[in-house]
């Protein structure tokens, strides 16, 4: 059987499970902030890599625009697919651009629809 002595400051312990909770969300907070700004790295490299000297970074940055349509990107593609010298590559972002232009206009029919 132990004895315990209380000495002062004890009630220290009373504090851990704050402390610990605090550092989880401090940790959750950083995870979060890190998250965002790998995101927004990557989306900066998708773009870039649209007029890289690789064709394939070139396709991988146009299956990004496709997925991840945006209207700031419409004249972005018309300057690539200006750009393009290889046909393959140019018909797929034709492709790619027609496609968003076609959930731009639907998306602006629907907005019309609402109001």
């Amino acid at each position: 059987m132990a004895i315990r002595i209380a000495f002062p400051g004890d009630d220290d312990r009373a504090d851990v499970p704050l402390k610990i909770l605090g550092a989880a969300l401090l940790g959750a907070a950083a995870a979060v902030g890190l998250g965002i700004f790998l995101a927004r790295d990557q989306m900066v490299r998708h773009r870039r890599d649209l007029f890289s000297p690789h064709p394939l970074r070139r396709l991988a940055a146009l299956g990004y625009l496709k997925s991840h349509p945006h209207a700031d990107d419409v004249p972005l593609l018309r300057d690539y697919v200006a750009w393009e010298d290889r046909p393959l590559l140019r018909k797929r972002a034709v492709g790619v651009l027609s496609g968003l232009e076609e959930s731009l206009t639907a998306a602006g029919h629907e907005g019309a629809e609402e109001a």
